[in-house]
């Protein structure tokens, strides 16, 4: 993450800027939600892919920074939606803006921030990239309601869950890629090779965040541990485990995902199960699977620091810990 903010660090603080300038509005809710999400904290993942892309890109001019801004208006609705579709409490380690303003409140400040993403992407002047984000907050649209179909589903297959992290996660970072390959004008190659290099980044990216629902503290994760588990999610820990483990352990598995409220020893039981069969460690190898191939679509850019940047930040992804 150092070597990309050595580099764009200073636009990266004009995305700062430029988010709480497009939170004007005459309602001060929306003002106060909207700033609070984004005061708390973030790794700005998106904004940076973007501005990082568009710098491998050639692109030198002024619209990277006010784009970035847009990606993480969209990213930022998704997760007032997403905290109040899960009945979440904690987010990056605070109260949630559900928890402090309400449902209603969270829902409505998040179709705020969706529909003034797509007029400040009018501002930016490109139909191609108004396609990409306005392609990709459909698709994210799709990834969640199938996500809410598959809850509790302890038959979810591997080959279904990526699908849905792909359409829920992941299509955020390519299309923050994407867009960025657009504003530098590549070739059409380049340009589908960093959509997929942001694709295969946002798959490995939540992943790694499967993970940490059952290894991290909630001080490192920044949200409830075992809460996936609890909302009934099936990730890939539990889909490989419930694969290799014995009838009575999937009799156990399948309980505590049908409780409505999960208890301590409930989330030690089957976080127990799932280190038992490898589900951590075959999930990490799952994410470095994605990492190389993401990697290796970057090989169609001439050696850079910029390009060195990217491959810094998968590295971070599949390293992180909160």
């Amino acid at each position: 993450m150092q070597a990309a903010l050595a580099i764009i660090g200073e636009d990266l603080k004009l995305v700062e800027q430029q988010f709480r300038k497009d939170l004007q509005s005459d309602v001060p809710l929306i003002r106060k939600v909207g700033e609070y999400v984004l005061s708390s904290g973030g790794k700005r993942v998106r904004p940076i892919l973007l501005l990082l892309a568009a710098r491998l890109s050639g692109y030198t001019a002024d619209k990277a920074v006010p784009l970035a801004s847009v990606i993480e208006f969209v990213h930022t609705a998704t997760l007032l939606h997403d905290d109040v579709v899960d009945s979440a409490t904690i987010r990056r380690g605070l109260a949630s803006a559900n928890t402090l303003w309400g449902n209603e409140a969270s829902v409505l400040v998040g179709d705020f921030l969706f529909s003034k993403s797509f007029s400040l992407m009018v501002g930016v002047g490109s139909l191609d990239i108004l396609r990409v984000i306005s392609g990709a907050t459909t698709i994210i649209a799709e990834g969640e309601v199938m996500q809410l179909l598959y809850t509790g589903e302890i038959d979810l297959t591997e080959e279904r869950y990526i699908n849905i992290i792909r359409s829920k996660t992941a299509i955020l970072m390519s299309a923050a890629c994407e867009a960025g390959a657009i504003l530098g004008a590549v070739s059409q190659n380049q340009q589908k090779a960093l959509a997929d290099f942001g694709m295969d980044l946002g798959i490995a990216f939540q992943l790694m965040d499967d993970i940490l629902d059952y290894v991290a503290t909630e001080e490192e994760f920044g949200k409830s541990i075992g809460h996936d588990l609890e909302e009934g999610k099936i990730t890939l820990p539990l889909i490989h485990t419930l694969k290799k483990c014995s009838d009575p352990e999937r009799a156990i598995i399948e309980a505590v995902v049908e409780q409505d409220e999960m208890s301590l020893d409930d989330f030690r039981a089957v976080s127990g199960i799932v280190k038992q069969y490898g589900g951590i460690a075959y999930t990490v190898e799952t994410a470095r699977f994605y990492i190389d191939r993401c990697k290796s679509y970057l090989e169609l850019f001439a050696p850079s620091p910029v390009r060195e940047a990217l491959l810094s930040l998968s590295e971070y992804i599949i390293t992180r810990s909160k």
